[in-house]
């Protein structure tokens, strides 16, 4: 399973800019990838561990925030088409491994 969050913070002040940049470097504390300067996605193992995943960034989010988090099956996610202009490169098939900690 696949999460996506996506945002729209405001930045029109100094405080607002802070605030987003933390929510930004909160996601990738929490293992998520940048796709887009506001699309972040994360692979999750189980739907228990995207949903919390979910609540992770749930706990992030600045108060002025607007932010939505989508759930994808492999299956849907590899039925995604991206489209990059003339330099379109293919996206990666695989999923990501698995680290194990012991």
């Amino acid at each position: 399973m696949w999460v996506w969050v996506l945002f729209d913070l405001p930045v029109g002040t100094i405080a607002e800019r802070k605030h987003a940049t933390r929510f930004r470097n909160d996601l990738l504390d929490l293992g998520f990838e940048m796709v887009q300067f506001s699309v972040y996605i994360r692979y999750a193992w189980s739907k228990e561990k995207a949903e919390t995943f979910a609540r992770q960034v749930g706990e992030c989010v600045p108060e002025a925030g607007h932010v939505q988090v989508l759930f994808f099956t492999d299956k849907q996610y590899g039925q995604t088409q991206v489209f990059r202009g003339s330099n379109a490169k293919p996206r990666p098939t695989e999923k990501p491994r698995q680290l194990a900690l012991f």
